[in-house]
């Protein structure tokens, strides 16, 4: 058994909880500059500090910063998109995408782009049929400590026709369940407030579409 660690929370990362959740947006668009180690290192040590069910920690994280990994990961990231979209509306080139899409013309350009951004993060479990219990408040921490060192990231997942050439790539065994991919950057633009829908349109009371007691 490897011994376990207690870290303090470091002053990086000191940024209210408030405003990283209300703030924290999908960023696409990055600017090329390079992330340090000493954030990645924060940013991966909060991670490991989300919960996780017996204490038993499958979530394992991937970071990618070799640049001719990156752009390999790249081309096969922008595969398994256009793999995606024509499986779902049956768009095969940019042009195919109404101008009223603007969130998929945004991720069609992270797919053009992925092979220049800064990092790469690939999350997984050690335990295959792992239904995410652990990995998932690991990813949303990695998220909240980016945002909380102004670097931007989206939650992006891949295809089927390319996953087993993505493992064979990294060498990540069988045993290995992928969850997502994640892009790390400073972002070309600005964080902010976004804009939802109301929690009293979402949450329901004690029974399915009964409404909570604020509007």
């Amino acid at each position: 058994m490897v011994d376990q660690l207690r870290l303090p929370p470091p002053a990086e990362l000191a940024l209210p909880i408030g405003e990283a959740m209300f703030t924290l947006r999908a960023i696409r668009k990055f600017k090329p500059d390079p992330i340090g180690d000493e954030q990645l290192e924060l940013i991966m040590n909060a991670a490991s500090r989300a919960p996780s069910g017996g204490n038993f920690q499958p979530a394992r994280f991937l970071v990618i910063r070799d640049r001719a990994r990156i752009r390999a990961f790249g081309e096969l990231y922008r595969e398994a998109w256009w793999a995606k979209r024509r499986e779902g509306p049956g768009w095969t080139r940019v042009e195919d995408i109404p101008k009223s899409e603007k969130t998929f013309l945004a991720a069609a350009q992270l797919a053009d782009e992925m092979g220049r951004v800064p990092v790469v993060v690939l999350a997984f479990s050690v335990v295959r049929g792992d239904l995410g219990h652990s990995v998932l408040p690991a990813v949303q921490n990695l998220l909240l400590s980016a945002r909380a060192l102004g670097i931007g990231s989206t939650l992006t997942t891949l295809h089927d026709d390319v996953m087993p050439r993505v493992l064979e790539m990294f060498d990540v065994p069988d045993s290995a369940q992928f969850y997502c991919s994640i892009p790390l950057g400073y972002p070309r633009g600005r964080f902010g407030t976004t804009l939802r829908r109301p929690s009293s349109e979402t949450t329901y009371w004690d029974a399915w579409m009964q409404p909570p007691p604020w509007r």
